[in-house]
């Protein structure tokens, strides 16, 4: 697809229930406006996460009300969540869509996305490979899932995270023990940590140890790390259920010992593995808090209820979903590098040229079209 003068882009907005992030902040705004290309935002876009109208005109955007308007006339179309069937039936035929599809979850979307020809990039399929690490969505958006997870576990556990030394007497340090050391686990151990908690964690990837380590935090289990337990994206594999039971028995004693148990083990396009089992919840303290980041993919403990907070054998287990929307205002900003970089890719000389055989381009392509 190529267009006589600049590309247009358009920034809708958000409408699924809950999401508050908006696709491009007034900034990146700026930035494509600088490179030639044309920016449309409707009107409101980003106002839940605090980026307001006047703020994008001010960047050289066009500020548009009509929904039906800005899709109908855009090149390219900057989201956060996948449309719905009504709004893929807005979207110019041919046009280009960036967003956080998530295929194999939104097959519907995907049919009336195929249907109108329009081409997608999927930003869950960003390849982690250094020349795409700028576009990764994921990684940017676990920084704040991981964050908040934190915060929550915080904020709901009976007792303070750090070492307190009153004149009514010393209140130890809670213990804080992450299951899962990718980019929210991780996240989570440093926020836990400035907390001023005790910090455990544990993760099967050999690779994860150092990055633990090397945030203050005591890695256990170490006995059950596996050298063959990441594939070349550096995610986790799947592991046979032998290795799960074995790696359930060997983590029972810590979370046992813990006041805050976070979990973020999951496996791309996959149920997230069940790692706490209802027997580890009732050999947990009463008051002991269970966040599950991974709620989204079915959730690391059994008795998690994506959505929900329920409380089991005196633990309260939370089943957060979209954590990262929970902070619009960061998670837009960061979002929004990633899909700039993203468009900055594939516009050449002032018009879209999507090549198939390029290694990103062909990771991140969820329908056809014809750029």
């Amino acid at each position: 697809m190529t267009t006589q003068n600049s590309v247009s882009v358009a920034v809708p907005k958000e409408t699924m229930p809950g999401e508050r992030r908006v696709a491009l902040v007034p900034a990146d705004v700026g930035r494509l406006v600088k490179a030639g290309l044309t920016v449309k935002v409707q009107a409101g876009a980003g106002t839940e996460a605090h980026y307001f109208d006047a703020a994008y005109e001010k960047a050289g955007a066009v500020v548009v009300a009509d929904p039906a308007a800005l899709l109908g006339g855009a090149d390219a179309v900057l989201k956060v969540q996948p449309p719905t069937i009504a709004e893929a039936g807005l979207i110019k035929e041919g046009a280009l869509l960036v967003c956080l599809l998530q295929p194999a979850r939104d097959s519907a979307a995907v049919q009336a996305l195929t249907a109108r020809n329009v081409t997608v990039l999927s930003m869950d399929l960003v390849p982690r490979t250094t020349r795409a690490q700028v576009m990764d969505a994921l990684s940017s958006q676990a920084t704040v899932s991981g964050y908040r997870a934190a915060l929550l576990g915080a904020e709901m556990l009976p007792k303070f995270l750090p070492m307190l030394t009153t004149a009514a007497g010393t209140v130890p340090p809670a213990t804080v023990f992450v299951i899962g050391a990718g980019v929210a686990g991780l996240q989570a151990i440093a926020t836990a940590r400035r907390l001023g908690a005790n910090v455990r964690a544990f993760d099967i990837r050999e690779a994860a140890r150092d990055e633990v380590l090397s945030l203050g935090a005591t890695f256990v289990a170490a006995e059950m790390v596996s050298k063959d337990a990441q594939d070349a994206g550096g995610y986790a594999r799947e592991v046979t259920e032998d290795k799960r039971k074995a790696v359930e028995q060997a983590l029972v004693k810590h979370a046992a010992e813990s006041d805050l148990l976070i979990l973020s083990a999951s496996v791309p396009g996959k149920k997230a593995p069940i790692l706490v089992p209802e027997e580890m919840v009732k050999a947990m303290k009463h008051g002991a808090v269970i966040v599950d980041v991974a709620a989204e993919q079915g959730g690391n403990c059994a008795l998690t209820r994506p959505g929900e907070t329920v409380v089991a054998h005196g633990v309260t287990i939370l089943g957060p979903l979209n954590l990262a929307s929970q902070m619009p205002t960061h998670a837009s900003l960061l979002y929004s590098r990633n899909t700039m970089s993203v468009l900055q890719y594939v516009v050449k000389d002032g018009t879209l040229a999507l090549n198939p055989e390029d290694e990103i381009v062909k990771a991140m392509r969820v329908t056809g079209g014809a750029q």
